[in-house]
């Protein structure tokens, strides 16, 4: 049986043809450990939970990595603003995160990489950008490193954008910075106003990573440098997914043969999110609702399409699976013989 999957790189539906007969390689953006996990979080588990149960079906040999983000900026102002270490928060966050994808039923992936566990890595792959003439350090103290977006011609090929259309980030730190494009590798270490446990040693002092090169450094350690899919939500194909693709193919490795985003859950039209209060957590929705009932209504839609989020919507799939249950539980279990060839 052939797998079709939209690949966002090409725009197009292509059959699947991994690099390895036999074998599958997927690398899935995790979530950054600042908070309770919400609806619109597990979507992308969930949906990606389908994808590696298909072809394990179709008796493909999987390996599924899922990172976690566990430093971040985020993190340290939460933590801050809660008092507590910023590795006390990312910690009890992730265990929520485990809790409410066993709630749902998602298959633990083969491994799940903590960015706070491969620093090594990262810094390995800064260096040899910076060996290739695609990153740079800048001359004044501040220990960052940045990818130099135009030593990059390819940069944009993902999302089908030129250099020039794109912008800054309004809350972009320019400092040092040749183009207000260029991303951080590596952020130094500001001592006014960063614990001293948020930096690593690194030949430009010490600092921490930024966030694209944690996931390029970690799918190369687990996948290698080629694997077959890269997967996450819509929101992260730009910046995240395109600097992603730039930093590793500039460093000689091709990266993800297909990449998949999935679709948003949203609110009155809105990304659901934790910034913007219109978020419902996990916990509160498993209070009212069985976790197979939740995951049933979240795979019950196409996963390139977004979701409006109405409880009396979660009802209804939760009568919907109630009905497939008592179906099932009155046919009772199944009998060998030949599949009917029509029904």
């Amino acid at each position: 049986m052939s797998l079709r999957l939209y690949d966002t790189a090409t725009r197009e539906v292509r059959d699947f043809v991994p690099l390895e007969e036999g074998k599958a390689g997927v690398y899935v953006c995790g979530l950054t450990v600042q908070s309770e996990p919400h609806i619109g979080h597990v979507r992308s588990g969930v949906n990606f939970d389908v994808l590696q149960r298909w072809l394990r079906h179709l008796d493909y040999e999987v390996t599924f990595i899922r990172n976690v983000t566990d430093i971040d900026d985020k993190i340290l102002t939460k933590a801050a603003e809660q008092g507590r270490p910023w590795y006390n928060l990312a910690y009890a966050m992730h265990r929520e995160l485990d809790k409410a994808y066993a709630a749902l039923n998602v298959a633990p992936p083969t491994y799940e990489p903590a960015a706070t566990g491969h620093i090594p890595e990262m810094v390995e792959l800064i260096g040899e950008l910076i060996a290739r003439g695609h990153a740079y350090a800048p001359e004044d103290g501040s220990g960052d490193v940045y990818f130099d977006v135009r030593s990059w011609a390819a940069y944009g090929e993902l999302t089908h954008q030129g250099i020039d259309d794109m912008e800054a980030a309004e809350d972009a730190d320019l400092r040092g910075k040749r183009d207000p494009r260029d991303f951080a590798l590596w952020k130094g270490w500001k001592k006014e106003s960063e614990p001293a446990t948020a930096a690593w040693p690194s030949p430009w002092g010490p600092g921490r990573p930024g966030w694209h090169i944690e996931c390029s450094a970690m799918a190369g350690k687990y996948l290698g440098h080629a694997f077959d899919i890269h997967g996450g939500g819509v929101d992260l194909r730009f910046p995240h997914h395109e600097n992603e693709q730039a930093q590793s193919r500039a460093a000689g490795h091709p990266f993800a043969s297909y990449w998949m985003h999935n679709a948003w859950i949203t609110t009155a039209g809105e990304k659901m999110s934790k910034s913007l209060g219109n978020s419902l957590a996990i916990p509160a929705v498993l209070q009212r609702f069985r976790g197979v009932e939740l995951r049933y209504y979240l795979v019950a839609a196409h996963y390139r399409s977004h979701v409006e989020f109405r409880f009396e919507a979660l009802d209804e799939a939760a009568v919907g699976f109630r009905r497939i249950e008592t179906f099932l539980d009155k046919a009772g279990p199944g009998e060998g013989g030949e599949t009917p060839a029509a029904f």
